[in-house]
């Protein structure tokens, strides 16, 4: 089972690659993460969020899990993250994640999700948000594995 993030936007900085590869290490099969960077839409507001959209939807295979990361997603913890990701993996489906553009996505992509995730009701900057995308499906993969959960 592949794990796969789809994000629009410019390849990773340094400091972001360097805590990405961090938890890339931890994680041990069945979870194989990648990472595919679109590049943002030359187009402003509806026009880019539709451009960028379309070629989301492109990369997405019909048996893909797929998660769109929306900050009016559900706000879930770390078990409930674990455990939504427990049946695609048990069924052997490749799971894709999604991050928006600056404009978000259109309802094309929200009619697609199997899941629709809010790391927080916090708008962060999408570097930052890759890099606490990576540490939570670290944390997931440790919690389905048995692994102790530390609880804030």
């Amino acid at each position: 089972m592949t794990i796969k993030v789809l994000a629009i936007g410019k390849k990773h900085e340094s400091w972001v690659d360097e805590g990405i590869s961090r938890y890339e290490k931890r994680l041990k099969k069945p979870f194989d993460l990648s990472w595919q960077l679109l590049n943002h839409s030359s187009r402003e507001h509806d026009a880019a969020r539709t451009e960028e959209s379309a070629r989301i939807l492109g990369k997405i295979d019909d048996r893909d899990f797929v998660v769109l990361l929306d900050e009016r997603g559900k706000n879930v913890d770390s078990p409930t993250l674990a455990n939504t990701l427990r049946t695609p993996i048990d069924s052997s489906r490749n799971v894709v994640i999604i991050i928006g553009g600056a404009y978000g996505v259109d309802p094309s992509v929200h009619a697609r999700a199997n899941f629709t995730w809010s790391l927080s009701k916090l708008v962060f900057p999408h570097q930052l948000v890759r890099l606490i995308l990576a540490e939570q499906l670290y944390r997931a993969q440790d919690i389905l594995a048995g692994g102790k959960y530390h609880h804030v």
